[in-house]
């Protein structure tokens, strides 16, 4: 992608960033179980879209998502996409 179309579509999301050829974000939750049922419900959605983030979990209730490509070695539409749906899951 090139980086205006990476601009675009991370302009579009909330707290996503641009790292190398990746989006992350963090996530913060109350507690343990709570940073694990997130992490859960994303391995849910990423399966059914057959994307796969790379998942870090920190200090006990921070997440780290990072989203990236690797067939194509760098982002592609899929990483936003997830991302959105990501950040969906997350507001209910």
């Amino acid at each position: 992608m090139i980086r205006e179309e990476v601009d675009k579509l991370l302009s579009q999301l909330q707290g996503w960033r641009l790292t190398g050829e990746a989006i992350e974000k963090n996530y913060m939750f109350s507690d343990f179980k709570h940073a694990i049922e997130f992490i859960n419900k994303v391995a849910v959605v990423a399966d059914a879209q057959n994307h796969h983030p790379d998942i870090l979990l920190w200090n006990w209730n921070n997440v780290r998502l990072t989203l990236t490509t690797h067939a194509v070695k760098g982002l592609s539409n899929n990483d936003f996409v997830l991302a959105a749906k990501i950040d969906q899951m997350n507001q209910k």
